[in-house]
């Protein structure tokens, strides 16, 4: 029978390169102790051979596997679908690795769920925390693990840290935008009330409209979906127009363009229209939707860099492993100005055109 071949180890990597088992060490480990020439050539030998790093004996020797887990409601809507990728391109960034594990409704707890996280050897857990319903694994995990909270304005819970988007500020700058262009009546179209998203906008609109003066109303609640955004739109219509509507994410805020368009109303002449997030191709709805851009690369970015962080050294190491550094807590969105709330946004799109 022929055998499979065998995976190539570090010591075959010293062998090819010429150098000792410790300095292919100190090149996967610690590069910059390493001269250059040496460097080049055992990364030489690493690719010549296909080595891989054994990330599971690497942990028995150090007592840190550089894997990260992540732990989400498995939701495949846009936020928190970015959010895991932003996550997923940061730790690799870092040096990390990913394992990922989900909480659904009829799934694992999250207790559990966190435990197994741990003992697939994950250094420590970035929660995504978008809703009320992921509150109970969030307590329970932090009561033994070191986690990051993503989330918007979640209750405060003893040992997580929590990284989220301003919601709230990305709102109010919807509607000081709109009181700008004249707007003086402005519908919010809100999202599921158990979302945290959801709720700091709606905070942030209500803030800003009282603060301005300008006569608000909310609508029903949606549910993220373009077929929510169109329903509670056929509702609006059967009352007097306001001057906007501020839709709580893009993809309500499509629906609601649709019906818009299909009884004749003028979107920003008559009604001027906002949305949340920047999903892709909002530069390319008819008209072109202004929104509220999340940064979702630095929050990524700082989830990862805080769970590093707090992990500290490995009892074995002088110093922690290297984190990104100076990136807030809480960071700010940015308001994204199109045709659909003024006359005077510029015509050419911000997409990469289409090859």
């Amino acid at each position: 029978m022929t055998s499979l071949p065998r995976r190539p180890s570090m010591t075959d990597v010293a062998d090819r390169a010429g150098v000792s088992y410790q300095t292919v060490s100190r090149v996967l480990n610690d590069p910059h102790r390493v001269k250059p020439a040496t460097r080049e050539r055992v990364q030489a030998a690493i690719e010549e051979l296909g080595f891989t790093r054994n990330r599971a004996a690497r942990a028995l020797r150090t007592t840190r596997s550089r894997i990260i887990g992540v732990l989400t409601d498995g939701s495949s809507l846009y936020g928190p679908a970015t959010t895991l990728s932003a996550v997923e391109a940061a730790a690799h960034e870092a040096g990390y690795t990913t394992l990922l594990a989900s909480v659904g409704p009829h799934g694992a707890s999250g207790e559990r769920t966190g435990r197994e996280l741990l003992e697939s050897g994950a250094d420590g857990i970035i929660v995504i925390a978008p809703h009320e319903g992921m509150v109970p694994a969030l307590e329970a995990i932090a009561r033994t693990t070191p986690i990051v909270s993503v989330t918007a304005g979640a209750p405060a819970i003893p040992g997580a840290t929590m990284v989220t988007v301003d919601q709230a500020r990305g709102a109010r700058s919807v509607v000081e935008h709109l009181a700008e262009a004249g707007c003086r009546s402005v519908v919010h179209l809100q999202g599921p009330p158990s979302w945290f998203d959801a709720r700091g906008r709606r905070a942030g609109f209500v803030e800003a409209v009282d603060q301005l003066g300008l006569d608000a109303e909310i609508t029903e609640p949606g549910d993220w979906s373009p077929g929510s955004g169109a329903r509670i739109a056929e509702a609006l219509l059967r009352g007097p127009l306001p001057d906007a509507v501020f839709a709580a994410n893009d993809h309500m805020a499509l629906g609601l363009l649709h019906v818009l368009h299909a009884r004749g109303v003028r979107v920003p002449e008559q009604v001027a229209v906002v949305g949340f997030d920047d999903i892709s191709g909002a530069a390319y709805f008819t008209p072109s939707l202004s929104t509220v851009r999340q940064p979702f690369d630095r929050l990524g970015q700082a989830a990862v860099a805080r769970l590093i962080s707090g992990l500290g050294p490995a009892p074995e190491e002088a110093e922690p492993a290297a984190a990104p550094s100076g990136l807030a807590a809480d960071l700010a969105p940015e308001l994204i100005v199109r045709r659909s709330s003024s006359l005077t946004a510029p015509t050419t799109t911000d997409e990469p055109p289409v090859s």
